[in-house]
């Protein structure tokens, strides 16, 4: 078991919050004394508050500059074209 104190700030992570939930990407934006301002990506981007001490199922992978980058051209292209489907 983890915590979010291990993370770094700017950097991408993919985390299994519990050992039943999905895969899911955060970037960690602000750390304080005893929090982390996280940004989780999803089919919509939720930004949220969470304790450093906090529980993390499993750190599974922290995203290269390379990874981040194509992963972000693909999310965001994505958004764009969705977007447009829903005019």
């Amino acid at each position: 078991m983890y915590s979010y104190a291990l993370l770094e700030p700017e950097c991408y992570y993919l985390i299994q919050e519990n050992e039943n939930k999905k895969v899911s990407l955060i970037q960690v934006k602000l750390i304080t004394d005893l929090c982390m301002y996280i940004i989780h990506y999803g089919k919509a981007i939720t930004l949220r508050w969470q304790k450093k001490e906090d529980p993390i199922f499993d750190i599974i992978e922290l995203l290269d500059d390379e990874s981040a980058k194509k992963w972000r051209e693909i999310y965001y292209s994505e958004d764009a074209y969705s977007e447009e489907d829903d005019d």
